[in-house]
């Protein structure tokens, strides 16, 4: 499905994304890796499990990446002109190497841009959760979205 035109969206409008996403080893360690990030706890199987976690957690922005990517087919695809900003970023139970992620999205906010006459700015509030259902995380986007062309 294409994205939607900042005159499509209501406040209160709801997704649930068909995707869903296995997180594998290799995700995991090459974007820790690509992204400078040495944290043990994302690429050390050895030093993972002496965590109080006992195994590796998946860097949070590989999550927080995918959860906004499987929401671009539904929402966003050709019809954003940026990203703004995200915020309230939450991580309230982590991801695990195996878990399998799907995401929803809410409209929780609409306004008309001032300064771009024909575009808007639609703020989604977006939740990742694991193959239990187990909220892992969460971030409002706000994003400048085209009008429907005349």
């Amino acid at each position: 499905m294409a994205g939607l035109w900042f005159d499509e969206f209501t406040v209160g409008m709801t997704f649930d994304h068909p995707w869903t996403r296995t997180i594998t080893e290799t995700d995991n360690r090459w974007f820790s890796l690509l992204t400078m990030n040495p944290q043990p706890l994302h690429i050390d199987a050895h030093a993972a499990a002496q965590t109080e976690f006992g195994r590796p957690i998946v860097n949070s922005l590989f999550t927080l990446g995918c959860l906004v990517g499987m929401t671009v087919n539904d929402t966003t695809l050709g019809t954003t002109v940026a990203n703004l900003g995200m915020t309230d970023v939450n991580f309230p139970a982590p991801l695990f190497e195996g878990d399998t992620i799907h995401v929803t999205t809410e409209v929780v906010a609409l306004r008309p841009s001032a300064s771009r006459p024909g575009q808007g700015i639609v703020t989604f509030r977006h939740r990742c959760f694991n193959q239990d259902n187990i909220l892992c995380a969460i971030c409002d986007r706000a994003a400048l979205m085209k009008g429907r062309p005349a």
